[in-house]
C-alpha cells in the first residue's frame, strides 16, 4: 500500500475537476496546503477565478492554474490534460469531481438524460481515460479519486438519470482499480469517494445556511483523507444524520432484493416497509 505522505507533497501536481466549489475546491485547498501544484478545471470564468485566488494565497501563483474545461467534451478534457502538462510536467492525483444534479424522471425531455450522463459519468470515464496513461507511465506514486454518491448504491427513487449515471461511477472505479493493481509496476491506485450529506451548491437548492445533518465540504475531504490513509477504496462518507451502521444496513437491503427476489426497490415498497424498519433495527 502506497504512503499518501509520498503522494501529498511539494513538488507533486493535483488535477480537479468540478474544482470551482464544493468539495473539489475543499480538496484543492487541501492539497495546495500540503504544497502541491494545483489544477482546478470548471465551468464558469469569474468563479473558476475566485477560486484560483483562494489557492493562490496558499500555495503561491506559480502553484496553481485554473482552466476553464467542460468534462462532457472528450476534446476539452485532452486539452486539460495538455495545458497541465505542459505547465507542471506531470500528474500525481486525478480527482474526477465534476458533477451535476438536475432532476429528471423516466419519460423527462432526453437532453436532461445526456447531459447528466455526459458529465456524471462519461466525464469520470473520458478524464480517467486522458490522464491515466501517462500517470501510470511516470512510475511515480499517484492516485485517481473519483466522486460517486450513495444514491449510485441504493438507487432510491427519483431522479433516475443521476442514479444511473453514480451506478456507473461505481462500476467504471471498481474495474478500474482491478485493472490499475494489476499492471506490473504500476504505482497508480483508484478510489471511490461515496460523499454524504454534504452542503455545497449541488445540494443546498433555496438554503442559506447548512442543515444541522449536513457535513461541510471539508469534513468529507477530511475523512477522504483518513480513509486514503488506511488504503480504503470505498470512501463511505457519514454526515450529521445517518452513521455508517445506517448505510450499511441500506446498502445490504438493497442488494438483499436481488438475492430474496423482491421487488425493485422494496425499501420503498409498502409491502416491505416494516421488514425493512425491523431490519434496520437490528443489533
Amino acid at each position: 500500500m502506497t504512503n499518501i505522505q509520498d503522494i501529498f507533497k511539494k513538488s507533486n501536481v493535483a488535477v480537479i475537476t468540478g474544482g470551482a466549489s464544493g468539495i473539489g475546491l475543499a480538496a484543492a485547498k487541501y492539497f495546495a496546503g500540503r504544497g502541491m501544484s494545483v489544477a482546478i478545471a470548471d465551468l464558469g470564468g469569474d468563479r473558476l477565478a475566485d477560486a484560483a485566488n483562494e489557492l493562490k494565497i496558499i500555495a503561491g501563483e506559480e502553484n496553481v492554474m485554473a482552466v476553464e474545461t467542460d468534462v462532457a467534451s472528450r476534446d476539452s478534457l485532452e486539452a486539460l490534460e495538455r495545458a497541465v502538462l505542459q505547465r507542471f510536467g506531470r500528474v500525481h492525483v486525478l480527482m474526477n469531481n465534476a458533477g451535476i444534479g438536475p432532476e429528471t424522471s423516466i419519460f423527462s425531455p432526453q437532453a436532461n438524460w445526456d447531459h447528466i450522463f455526459a458529465v456524471n459519468l462519461m466525464g469520470v470515464i473520458n478524464g480517467t481515460r486522458t490522464f491515466g496513461p501517462k500517470m501510470l507511465s511516470h512510475g511515480e506514486p499517484g492516485l485517481i479519486i473519483n466522486t460517486g454518491s450513495k444514491q449510485g448504491i441504493t438507487t432510491p427513487p427519483g431522479n433516475p438519470a443521476y442514479n444511473i449515471s453514480k451506478s456507473g461511477v461505481k462500476v467504471f472505479t471498481e474495474a478500474l482499480e482491478h485493472e490499475l493493481r494489476n499492471v506490473e509496476g504500476g504505482k497508480i491506485s483508484a478510489h471511490l469517494l461515496i460523499p454524504g450529506f454534504v452542503f455545497t451548491g449541488l445540494t443546498k437548492g433555496d438554503r442559506a445556511e447548512k442543515p444541522a445533518a449536513a457535513w461541510t465540504a471539508e469534513q468529507t475531504v477530511d475523512f477522504m483523507v483518513e480513509s486514503l490513509e488506511r488504503g480504503d477504496f470505498y470512501i463511505l462518507c457519514p454526515d450529521n444524520d445517518v452513521a455508517r451502521p445506517v448505510d450499511e444496513r441500506r446498502m445490504a437491503w438493497a442488494a438483499g432484493d436481488i438475492i430474496e427476489n423482491r421487488p425493485p426497490l422494496s425499501r420503498w415498497h409498502k409491502d416491505y416497509a416494516d421488514k425493512f424498519k425491523a431490519f434496520l433495527d437490528q443489533k
